[in-house]
């Protein structure tokens, strides 16, 4: 196959080459909104492989914003080819590396039924960096969020939270496995402005005049099935272990309810063995599980 960097003319055959692979793969980047989003750019470096039919049989796309260069990591889009052939997800990798400069790691979740690309990507040099787990709950009945004294959940404000909302989520994720980069306020004001943005869907736990907690609900799809997503959940590391992880998930719970929702759905690292018992206890179950590979440049 011939790899050619993506440009305009080629463009929306890149867009529907993702259409079509989407559901074989990590969606997280592939959904219409993503996708209406998606320019190729410094941010957004995308090479193609074109069989010699001359359609884009392979595809490999970076989000390299500057998440990704503060964390000195980026992460794949998508990186797939409809061949059985190892060498063209090489050559698409070799390709894109030449936009890696200042970085440590390029990083790929694949769903762990998705047995080929495994293949393909451990022939290119990745390997196993961990695990996460993907788990739904049908609303039915909902237990009582049960607030101790002298805590107070209280509705994100728009405009005045998003420095508080950071402190909260990157003091609680600072050892968190793919979330150690601090988040900014800049990027909670364009998550506020994204179209799964779920008016009051985001809520703080405070205890006295202190911000505690975080949690937030958007809204999602599964299945072809409209869903709520739960995400983050996180407490300042002084307040994890007091049973305020429960407050938080069951606050979310209600609020996936009174906005409309019949199921919830969140994400988990596989190592987070207390999350995964919280969610588990609150009735959630396990329905997909990815492994996120890792390509490491620092021994390249």
């Amino acid at each position: 196959m011939i790899i050619e960097k993506l440009d305009e003319v080629r463009k929306e055959e890149f867009l529907n080459f993702c259409r079509k692979h989407r559901n074989e793969l990590d969606d997280s980047f592939l959904y219409e909104e993503d996708l209406a989003e998606y320019e190729p750019n410094a941010e957004n470096p995308t090479y193609i492989a074109l069989n010699p039919q001359g359609t884009v049989a392979g595809a490999a796309s970076l989000i390299l914003n500057d998440y990704s260069r503060r964390g000195r990591k980026a992460r794949f889009r998508i990186l797939h080819a409809e061949t059985d052939d190892p060498a063209v997800y090489r050559e698409l990798l070799q390709a894109m590396l030449q936009h890696t400069a200042g970085l440590d790691k390029l990083d790929i979740f694949v769903p762990t039924v998705n047995t080929g690309d495994i293949d393909k990507l451990t022939d290119a040099g990745f390997t196993v960096e961990r695990f996460s787990y993907l788990l739904v709950r049908d609303e039915e009945v909902l237990p009582d969020i049960n607030i101790p004294e002298e805590y107070e959940l209280r509705p994100f404000r728009p405009g005045a939270d998003e420095a508080v909302w950071c402190e909260v989520r990157n003091a609680g994720f600072a050892k968190l496995k793919g979330s150690e980069t601090p988040a900014t306020p800049d990027m909670v004001s364009s998550m506020i402005a994204g179209a799964d943005y779920i008016e009051d869907g985001m809520l703080l736990l405070y205890h006295g005049g202190k911000a505690v907690g975080i949690v937030r609900g958007s809204d999602d799809e599964y299945n072809d099935a409209p869903i709520m997503n739960i995400g983050p959940v996180a407490l300042l590391p002084e307040y994890q272990g007091k049973g305020l992880g429960r407050v938080l998930l069951r606050a979310a719970l209600h609020l996936s309810r009174n906005k409309g929702y019949t199921r919830s759905i969140l994400c988990v690292n596989a190592e987070n063995e207390r999350a995964q018992a919280l969610y588990t206890g609150e009735g959630f179950r396990q329905v997909e599980a990815a492994a996120c590979y890792k390509y490491d440049l620092t021994v390249q």
